[in-house]
């Protein structure tokens, strides 16, 4: 994963939250090379705004795509798994936050029936991995998107995908593999 992805030091956090229960890590992977990832945080959201507005909440983190692979479908894929496994363990919405210069992104969270929410923007802070293991905080704001969950979604062992591609997570509360090639 790293090999391709890099940020050694990011997935080295996320799967250590992990770990604890305080989300999951999510990789799309084509003929063993893996080409995306997105990590949905379960913890309480870190901006009060977020906490107040939508408490419990599951947050879409980090989604990308290898530049070679984009508009291929993998981004829409690790979205649908993720919403699909936050509902079938009783998620009834997600949230997302875009930057306000990520149009391509901003269009790709409507497609996928995400819809900005009432209360404005709201200043993040984008954490910066570097490949000497330290990392820098930029403050980013960001529009907040939300999509509601079906209640009725549940994963399946085989679902119709990209040729090749699978997804894999590990967390006790999830199943540990899904497999679409």
């Amino acid at each position: 994963m790293v090999r391709t992805l890099g940020q050694k030091p990011y997935f080295t956090d996320r799967l250590t939250r992990q770990d604890t229960g305080h989300g999951f890590l999510l990789v799309a992977w084509q003929e063993e090379v893996a080409v995306g990832d997105v990590y949905v945080w379960l913890a309480p959201a870190e901006e009060p705004e977020l906490r107040a507005h939508l408490p419990d909440v599951a947050l879409i983190t980090h989604l990308e795509v290898l530049p070679g692979r984009r508009n291929a479908g993998i981004g829409s894929e690790l979205l649908r798994v993720a919403e699909e496994l936050l509902a079938a363990f009783g998620h009834e919405r997600v949230a997302l936050g875009v930057g306000l210069d990520n149009r391509g992104a901003q269009r790709l969270y409507g497609r996928c029936g995400y819809a900005e929410w009432p209360h404005g923007k709201v200043a993040t802070t984008e954490v910066v991995y570097h490949p000497d293991g330290t990392h820098e905080l930029r403050p980013e704001v960001c529009r907040i998107m939300v999509k509601p969950l079906n209640q009725h979604q549940r994963p399946t062992p085989h679902q119709p995908s990209l040729t090749g591609s699978r997804c894999h997570h590990r967390n006790p509360r999830f199943p540990r593999n899904i497999d679409w090639s």
